[in-house]
């Protein structure tokens, strides 16, 4: 791997600098490391997600200062749970960096609105959209959906066209 700066210009597992440093703090409660393009996605624990995210926010050789998106995925054809992507960036070295968490359909998924205050609209977005419930967010609502909406648009089980309703006349009829 060739460093420029902190700037990563290529990498590969055994040595890059963002996975040594998450790998050696939090061992086991990183599932699976990848590296593509030069960019480096953990998948951990959720248990471990705001310490991770509070690591690579303050650790000086890392400094992801910024969430630029948080976003949810339905994978529960493959893997039978939703992923949840947080996509950080490293203004002083230039480095981005993904994380995801898996969870199930009844659980929860700490919030990281205490660390990047950016996580508010995206957080509440992923919840309306997929019903991924965010705990401790200050104010999870929905923001694009009516509150009184039934279901969660981005969901791989949502029909294409929508439910019937007084929103939606030409939609599919929902099953009793």
């Amino acid at each position: 791997m060739k460093e420029k700066g902190k700037q990563i210009e290529s990498a590969s597992l055994d040595d890059s600098l963002i996975v040594k440093k998450v790998r050696g703090r939090f061992g086991k409660s990183v599932i699976e490391t990848t590296i593509f393009c030069g960019e480096v996605t953990h998948v951990v624990d959720k248990d471990v997600l705001i310490d991770v995210c509070d690591f690579v926010k303050r650790e000086p050789d890392l400094q992801f200062n910024f969430l630029s998106d948080v976003l949810g995925v339905d994978c529960r054809e493959t893997l039978s749970c939703f992923e949840v992507v947080y996509h950080l960036y490293s203004i002083p070295f230039k480095n981005r960096l993904r994380i995801k968490v898996r969870v199930r359909e009844d659980e929860t998924v700490p919030s990281v609105t205490s660390l990047w205050r950016s996580a508010d609209f995206a957080e509440r977005e992923t919840f309306d959209m997929f019903g991924i419930v965010f705990e401790g967010h200050p104010n999870l609502k929905r923001i694009y959906m009516p509150m009184e909406w039934e279901g969660y648009p981005l969901r791989k089980d949502y029909p294409l066209t929508g439910f019937k309703d007084r929103y939606n006349p030409f939609g599919v009829e929902k099953k009793t």
